[in-house]
């Protein structure tokens, strides 16, 4: 075997034909003469201006349909029967206190009170969210309410 009788396994691919039986000859895919068929053309689309103006909600990514508000904390009223005592009153902070709930960038979370469970002691909530079965739970033992 001499170096010029070698041969390559694969041979060289076709280079794209140009002209009339080309892919990309005569006008390469550019339509025909004019502005748009230079080298370097740039049409500013009109409506591009109009949407510069709009502000932007930065790094929504993929999820631009979820909500950007902060969701509740959710405890129940069986949960509060547990860890409360009659006459103590609930509040966003006291739950942070007793290490139930985190505090939300340096402020005390939204809290959510639902009305699965039972409740036997009179509780006074405030500053919470409370669904209607919570609140007729709350009133039925001789608690109180106050947003």
């Amino acid at each position: 075997m001499q170096s010029h009788t070698l041969k390559r396994n694969n041979p060289n691919k076709k280079g794209k034909t140009i002209g009339r039986g080309g892919t990309r000859g005569k006008t390469a895919g550019r339509g025909t003469k004019g502005q748009n068929a230079r080298a370097g053309h740039k049409k500013r689309p009109e409506i591009r201006d109009f949407i510069k103006r709009i502000p932007k909600l930065r790094g929504r990514g993929k999820n631009i349909n979820t909500s950007i508000q902060t969701k509740s904390f959710v405890i129940n009223i069986g949960d509060l029967n547990k860890i409360f005592k009659t006459g103590d009153i609930i509040s966003p902070q006291t739950l942070v206190k007793l290490s139930k709930t985190k505090t939300v960038s340096g402020n005390s979370p939204k809290i959510k009170i639902l009305g699965t469970g039972t409740l036997d002691k009179s509780l006074t909530i405030q500053g919470c969210e409370i669904s209607a079965s919570a609140r007729a739970a709350v009133e039925k033992a001789g608690g109180s309410v106050q947003l």
